[in-house]
């Protein structure tokens, strides 16, 4: 299953997006108002959960400086990536998009796919607002 978010523009260059993307504290300031926990396990790992649903481990898998970081799952049942896409429009503005990669099974994919489309742009829409 793969999901995108819509692209947004941020006021700030691809290396400051890239930079606070890269510090994974800073995803609690992106998460959306139904978190039920955030906890940084590592330099390169956190957990999160949103109410009603099961934690989720997320660990820094690659990063492309200035326009890409990879994180996957840490772990758990599913297999899945999350992975920021940061382009340059001009010296101090740049395009973000987040795209969802994961391997479910049909009726899986079925259930989380609205849940998980909503978690993506939520995300991707507090990037200009917590940078």
């Amino acid at each position: 299953m793969n999901l995108e978010s819509p692209k947004i523009s941020v006021k700030k260059s691809p290396e400051d997006v890239f930079n606070f993307l890269s510090d994974i504290k800073n995803f609690e300031s992106l998460m959306p108002e139904n978190i039920s926990k955030f906890e940084v396990l590592s330099e390169d790992k956190f957990l999160f959960a949103l109410k009603g649903m099961p934690e989720i481990v997320l660990k820094k898998k690659e990063v492309i400086p200035p326009n890409k970081i990879v994180l996957g799952a840490a772990g758990g049942k599913i297999d899945f990536s999350l992975i920021a896409n940061i382009e340059q429009i001009d010296p101090e503005t740049s395009e973000v998009k987040l795209d969802f990669n994961g391997d479910f099974n049909p009726m899986m994919a079925m259930m989380i796919k609205s849940p998980i489309t909503k978690f993506i742009e939520t995300l991707v829409t507090s990037i200009p607002k917590s940078i």
